[in-house]
């Protein structure tokens, strides 16, 4: 019998350029989930590399790892200097459902 090796899926391996950052926070922010949101930027940051985003956000790594973990609850603040720090900005735009209105 074959032997089956499982490792766990971490989403920092799959994300290998702004594009795929883009389509990786659009999807969270679509869902709405605010600590979702909050773990995909922290993907996101430890994909581009946690201490550069760190640094060119003004921020502590490890406080940038705990506010950005799944459990997480950062300020708009933090957010907004991390999404600048990877390239990002965020961007408003009418909700499907408004359009309908």
């Amino acid at each position: 019998m074959n032997e089956v090796q499982i490792r766990r899926w971490d989403p920092v391996e799959h994300v290998e350029s702004t594009a795929d950052a883009i389509t990786y926070l659009d999807a969270a922010l679509e869902d709405g989930d605010p600590q979702l949101v909050a773990a995909v930027l922290g993907d996101i940051a430890r994909a581009a590399g946690m201490t550069k985003i760190a640094a060119a956000a003004g921020l502590g790594r490890e406080s940038l790892y705990k506010s950005l973990s799944p459990n997480g609850n950062p300020e708009l603040a933090t957010v907004l200097k991390v999404m600048r720090a990877a390239g990002l900005r965020l961007h408003a735009s009418l909700a499907d459902d408004a359009a309908a209105a």
